[in-house]
Formats: C-alpha cells, sequence, structure tokens
C-alpha cells in the first residue's frame, strides 16, 4: 500500500489581514510557489495580497478528506479561522 501526503494549510500576508486557505500534496514547494507568486505573479489571489506566511497546516494521507476539510475551512468565518 502506497501512502501519499496531503497538506490543507492557511497562509496570510505580512500584516496579517488576508488569509489564505488551499490543499496541496508538497507542502514546501506550494510555499516556495505563493513566495514567489508574491513576488511578481499578481493574477493569482496569493500574489494579489501578499499571502506567503504559513500560518497553519493539518496532514491527511487522503486527498478526499484533504479537500473536503479545505472546504470546511473555507467556509468557516475569518474570526473563527484566527481563533
Amino acid at each position: 500500500m502506497k501512502f501519499h501526503n496531503y497538506f490543507i494549510y492557511i497562509t496570510t500576508n505580512p500584516q496579517r489581514t488576508v488569509l489564505y486557505t488551499g490543499v496541496t500534496n508538497d507542502i514546501n514547494l506550494r510555499m516556495e510557489q505563493h513566495r514567489r507568486d508574491s513576488m511578481g505573479i499578481k493574477r493569482t489571489f496569493a500574489g494579489r495580497y501578499n499571502c506567503y506566511n504559513l500560518i497553519y497546516h493539518e496532514y491527511y494521507d487522503d486527498i478526499r478528506i484533504a479537500i473536503a476539510r479545505e472546504k470546511e475551512i473555507k467556509g468557516w468565518s475569518r474570526k473563527k479561522k484566527v481563533a
């Protein structure tokens, strides 16, 4: 049986005024992409709002569960995400 790595994560900008929630199978690569996007690729949400500071993550080995969790968190209020 092969195990997979999936992460849901929340990033923010340096001022902590914007939150971004996502899912990935390589959290280190994804954070590098967010940093790179924030340095000039303004067509992405992370690039427009400089969301490259990782503030939270969870690990899953099933992509279906990770996606469901991402959707759940995206439905939360900002107040609940910050808490």
